[in-house]
């Protein structure tokens, strides 16, 4: 963290300062910029092989040091920004309350990071992807792995994390992006809403953060809000040329989360439709901005295109042409998305209510942020209705939600009032003396979220493995086939070949092959008589086949199984076998 701050904040001093300050803010935006440089950074290291545990350890290093050299000038910034700004009302009673709720809320997201790895897609292919770059210290295709061809840029920053440490270790990276982007949100909604909205915001996007793993969707969205805080404050620069620099930072944000998922490449005509609207100058502006965007993305997508022909594989196959997965590859991945299409979280449905707050009439950023949610849900109704690919506009659906929810409360207050006879009192989002009934609903929904926080930090806890024997009764628990996977791993040498256990195989040999999509499709395997598979397998040089539990009632119980298959060992259902030498039919 203190190298990525130190890394961003050299860059970033160097740029115009935004219009309207916030020392904390442009703090948290130092840190993201940092880790997006340390991501181009370790892909610069990869392509050439040279991406070694020493060379990590040395920009580190340089990003502690540059910290160290800045760290005086920051805090004088600081002391400067804080007494130029106006003086500022003290914390109301409730506002307290709130924050203390927001300290509850936080808990798990402490906590989280610190399990072993059990989650399906870390275990799928992020974290082999990454222990494979970590080793090797270079770049490859793997078409062992269900997605060869994605970019990885965040998967760059856990290969570095298990260069120097455990597998723990790049949950911590995953929950940084959460922690930065909380903190964006809340002083968000302290410059262009009140602390009411700036609790309730970061409370609900720490509600629905996921820090308990290895995967990249909060690393996206981090560079996504990073991305729209910068071309804000380029929006709000005077005259907008002046603050041109600001354009090509929201570029570069952009460009990082578009080399880590497809995704982010949603919001590219939302981006150019708003710039286009204030800023037509090709080479002074657009030029630039355009430069910043591909370094750090063009890597992946150049070499895609020229490898597949398909820049986007396998998403854009439709279009380009099929590689590694063919059509029925395609027809059951959408189908899966759409099976598990459902509505997201009931706590940003609010952002609906936000265009009937007085923060929308007064804030021309709050409005930019409602029209940013209002594309960003009607593109992903559209397209796959799969809540995790919602996550990259989480944090700021967040905000504009926590504006709705003081929009309902205020509602609520006002029909209590007219129930009871009394006055109406000031919008719930609007400045008064008192609080009213609004407010009070506002905190005992923050309260109820902390009571349930604090149960989930109790679950989370016990989660975490100090010893080894602690560890490995939480794997058998928790990851289907992880024993026989660990026992593949320490006692067989020859390729495998996994069966419906794709959730294990980071706890595998490496590589392992094996999947329902890809070059090393089951149903290219499976569908065949038991010494039709075996034979095939064998001749691909496959020795040992290992499976799930499932698999194994369906599969050993073919006539001739046992001639072509030797049982190796067997745990918690799961099987390993060997391959028999085959027979002639």
């Amino acid at each position: 963290m203190i190298a990525c701050w130190g890394a961003g904040r050299a860059v970033l001093a160097r740029l115009r300062p935004p219009s309207r300050r916030d020392a904390w803010l442009e703090a948290a935006i130092s840190a993201a910029l940092g880790v997006g440089l340390y991501i181009c950074a370790f892909q610069a290291l990869a392509i050439f092989g040279l991406f070694r545990r020493e060379a990590t350890l040395g920009l580190i290093g340089a990003g502690v040091v540059a910290a160290a050299w800045q760290w005086r000038g920051w805090r004088a910034e600081v002391r400067a920004l804080r007494a130029a700004a106006p003086a500022t009302p003290p914390w109301t009673r409730f506002e307290r309350i709130a924050a203390i709720a927001l300290a509850l809320v936080a808990l798990p997201a402490l906590v989280a990071p610190l399990a072993p790895p059990a989650a399906f897609d870390e275990l799928m292919y992020h974290l082999p992807y990454a222990r494979l770059v970590a080793q090797q210290g270079t770049l490859g295709i793997h078409d062992w792995l269900r997605y060869p061809w994605f970019p990885y840029n965040y998967n760059l920053l856990y290969a570095a994390a298990l260069q120097v440490g455990d597998d723990v270790l790049p949950h911590f990276l995953n929950a940084l992006a959460g922690a930065l982007s909380v903190l964006m949100i809340f002083r968000l909604g302290i410059l262009h809403a009140n602390r009411l909205t700036a609790c309730i915001g970061a409370a609900i996007w720490l509600g629905m953060g996921d820090y308990a793993n290895a995967l990249i969707d909060m690393g996206v969205a981090l560079f996504v809000l990073s991305a729209f805080v910068a071309l804000w404050w380029w929006r709000e620069s005077e005259p907008l040329r002046d603050g041109t620099r600001w354009l090509s930072l929201a570029a570069f944000c952009l460009g990082v989360a578009a080399g880590s998922k497809y995704q982010a490449l949603i919001f590219l005509p939302l981006v150019a439709l708003f710039v286009v609207r204030h800023e037509r100058r090709l080479l002074q502006a657009w030029a630039p901005a355009l430069l910043c965007f591909l370094i750090p993305c063009i890597y992946w997508y150049a070499r895609n295109a020229i490898m597949t022909g398909d820049p986007f594989n396998p998403i854009g196959a439709r279009v380009f042409g099929f590689t590694e997965w063919v059509p029925a590859d395609y027809v059951q991945q959408v189908a899966d998305v759409r099976d598990h299409a459902e509505m997201p979280n009931a706590l940003i449905w609010s952002v609906f209510l936000a265009p009937f707050s007085v923060w929308w009439k007064r804030s021309a950023a709050v409005r930019a942020a409602g029209w940013f949610c209002l594309y960003s849900v009607a593109v992903w109704v559209v397209t796959s209705r799969y809540p995790r690919y919602l996550m990259a506009s989480f944090p700021l659906l967040a905000m504009t939600a926590a504006v709705g929810w003081q929009v309902l409360f205020g509602w609520i207050a006002a029909g209590v009032r007219r129930l009871r006879g009394a006055p109406v009192a000031v919008a719930a989002d609007g400045p008064r003396s008192g609080a009213g009934v609004g407010d009070w609903v506002v905190v005992l929904l923050l309260a109820v979220l902390a009571a349930v926080s604090v149960g989930q930090t109790a679950t989370k806890v016990s989660m975490i493995s100090l010893t080894p024997e602690a560890r490995e009764a939480f794997l058998r628990k928790h990851v289907p086939g992880y024993g026989v996977m660990d026992y593949v791993r320490r006692n067989v040498t020859g390729r495998v070949y996994q069966i419906a256990l794709n959730e294990a195989i980071y706890y595998g040999p490496n590589p392992i092959w094996g999947d329902t999509l890809g070059r090393w499709r089951y149903r290219d395997y499976l569908l065949m008589s038991p010494g039709d598979t075996a034979r095939k397998l064998a001749a691909e040089g496959f020795t040992t086949v290992v499976m799930s539990p499932e698999m194994v009632k369906v599969l050993s119980v073919r006539p001739g199984f046992d001639q072509y298959y030797g049982l190796l060992h067997d745990q918690d259902g799961s099987r390993a076998y060997r391959l028999l030498p085959t027979t002639a039919p």
